[in-house]
């Protein structure tokens, strides 16, 4: 009789029981919200602008051309970060966000008009009215090592060049094509190595 009791059939719901139901109750866990779009991409465009750097109008130009902009000794203290650009039909020009070490910060603010000089020559007229300091640790870059110096001609290769050059009567044009010929020799024994 117990089986028979368990099987009966139910009445089913009215209408407004239904929708109570189905909107109280819940079949399915909701889904997740996809994560925001920036920290998508934002691996994506680090890796971008690390490599794009150097192509940038504003401070990866800077940075390439630092040490030739405000001088060697500035620039073993400072860097730029960014340039933020003005508003278009802004008065005032844009913004050089510079990064400087802590103990050097007052004496670049006190050159910070003689550096704005030079980085708007660099950038254009204009581009940048302000500096904003930021003090931190300043990436040292290691400066390329010049080449040596070419050993100078062995005393065959100079008298050779000596005798060729003899008969030439103008001394100013002997001496320049000696020069020359010393120029080219010892071009020639780079390319050969």
């Amino acid at each position: 009789m117990r089986f028979i009791l368990n099987t009966m059939k139910r009445d089913l719901p009215s209408y407004e029981e239904a929708v109570r139901i189905l909107r109280t109750t819940r079949t399915r866990r909701a889904p997740q919200p996809t994560p925001p779009v920036n920290r998508q991409i934002a691996p994506m465009m680090k890796a971008l602008n690390e490599r794009f750097e150097a192509y940038d109008t504003g401070a990866g130009r800077l940075k390439s051309r630092w040490p030739e902009i405000v001088g060697d000794t500035v620039a073993r203290v400072t860097e730029p970060v960014k340039v933020i650009r003005a508003r278009p039909g802004a008065r005032a020009g844009g913004t050089l966000d510079l990064r400087v070490e802590g103990s050097f910060a007052s004496v670049i603010q006190h050159q910070s008009r003689v550096i704005l000089d030079r980085v708007n020559l660099f950038l254009g007229a204009g581009t940048v009215e302000r500096l904003r300091l930021i003090q931190g640790p300043v990436q040292k870059t290691a400066r390329p090592v010049p080449p040596p110096a070419p050993k100078p001609l062995s005393a065959a290769e100079e008298l050779a060049l000596q005798e060729s050059v003899k008969a030439v009567a103008d001394e100013k044009l002997r001496r320049e094509l000696l020069r020359l010929g010393r120029s080219v020799l010892l071009k020639d024994r780079v390319r050969r190595k």
